[in-house]
């Protein structure tokens, strides 16, 4: 098994449980590797990872990016031809507070998966950046091709730092990278952390719900089926090797469609059938007004296009929360 298992990591968390159980529908051997910590409720981290352990393709690691040796044994006894690095320190408010977490983590741990690969011979690193590295860009759509010099939390900042060090690595030792800025992914089995599952828990407990700059914000939310056929994809998909130019190449994994918070909003009322009480703020430190994606180079590379619209995202969402909260 181990000789043509992928690596996920992050395999207990939002987006690695669903890469890992598609990568798995497909019939791959996947090695899950998470440090379980508590940034949030370690019950739906063990939630997830049970349903991937009801398949005897998945074996799970718990381990610390961080932690260099283990690291180094990992990539060393099973050479994966495919890693899948989604594990992060997430959250831009999170990093006001706890900036060591995500250097640890973000910084690195990410050379330790960089050195993973490039010294046990890894045929395609896919790893996860973020919409955040576009900082206050006042334009729109956000393109690949666009500066991204600005970051406006030490989040953002350690994604763009993920980003040159992959490139570093691609350009030195000739290693296959595709990075990917996700944005505002939603979906069952979601972070607590996120603005839709903190919505829903809210209107759901009668509490109020924090609109920043007034509900004046605008998303291009993406519903998680469409991040996992995106990455599924892309596993096969090497970015080529010329004699010039280094093996990487950066998405953007976007719904192509940014939505209004209050829209979302008011999905949610109609999904719960009760309605949500409002607490208008002004903006807060590191967040942006609008995000919105370009994945012209995914259309083009990779066939993909964005199917799941708001309303049914929505409605999915809420279906499963209210199943796993009982509510």
């Amino acid at each position: 098994m181990s000789d043509q298992a992928i690596l996920v990591t992050g395999a207990a968390g939002f987006i690695g449980f669903h890469v890992a159980r598609q990568l798995l529908a497909q019939g791959r051997h996947v090695v899950g590797l998470d440090s379980l910590n508590h940034y949030y409720d370690p019950a739906l981290k063990q939630s997830r990872l049970n349903i991937l352990r009801e398949n005897p393709r998945f074996a799970f690691v718990q381990a610390d990016l961080a932690d260099r040796p283990s690291m180094a044994q990992l990539f060393a006894a099973h050479r994966f031809p495919v890693v899948v690095h989604l594990a992060a320190q997430a959250g831009v408010r999170h990093s006001i507070d706890h900036p060591h977490a995500y250097v640890d983590a973000n910084l690195e741990g990410f050379v330790n998966v960089l050195e993973g690969c490039r010294r046990n011979q890894c045929r395609h690193l896919i790893y996860a950046s973020s919409s955040s590295v576009y900082g206050a860009n006042a334009k729109l759509p956000f393109s690949v091709d666009d500066r991204t010099d600005h970051p406006i939390s030490l989040y953002a900042a350690t994604k763009k730092a993920n980003e040159l060090m992959a490139h570093s690595y691609s350009h030195l030792y000739r290693l296959p990278v595709t990075g990917l800025r996700f944005f505002t992914i939603y979906g069952p089995w979601g972070r607590p952390d996120m603005a839709i599952f903190i919505f829903a828990k809210a209107i759901i407990e009668g509490r109020p719900i924090k609109l920043f700059n007034h509900g004046k914000m605008r998303r291009d939310f993406t519903h998680i089926d469409d991040v996992t056929r995106v990455v599924s994809r892309l596993v096969d998909h090497v970015p080529g090797d010329d004699a010039t130019a280094a093996p990487a190449r950066v998405y953007n994994v976007g719904n192509h469609h940014p939505e209004e918070l209050t829209h979302v909003v008011a999905l949610l009322e109609k999904e719960l059938g009760r309605p949500a009480i409002k607490d208008m703020l002004p903006m807060q430190p590191g967040d942006v007004t609008e995000t919105f994606a370009d994945v012209g180079d995914l259309m083009r590379d990779v066939g993909f296009r964005p199917d799941t619209s708001i309303e049914d995202g929505i409605r999915g969402f809420v279906a499963w929360y209210r199943d796993h909260y009982k509510v």
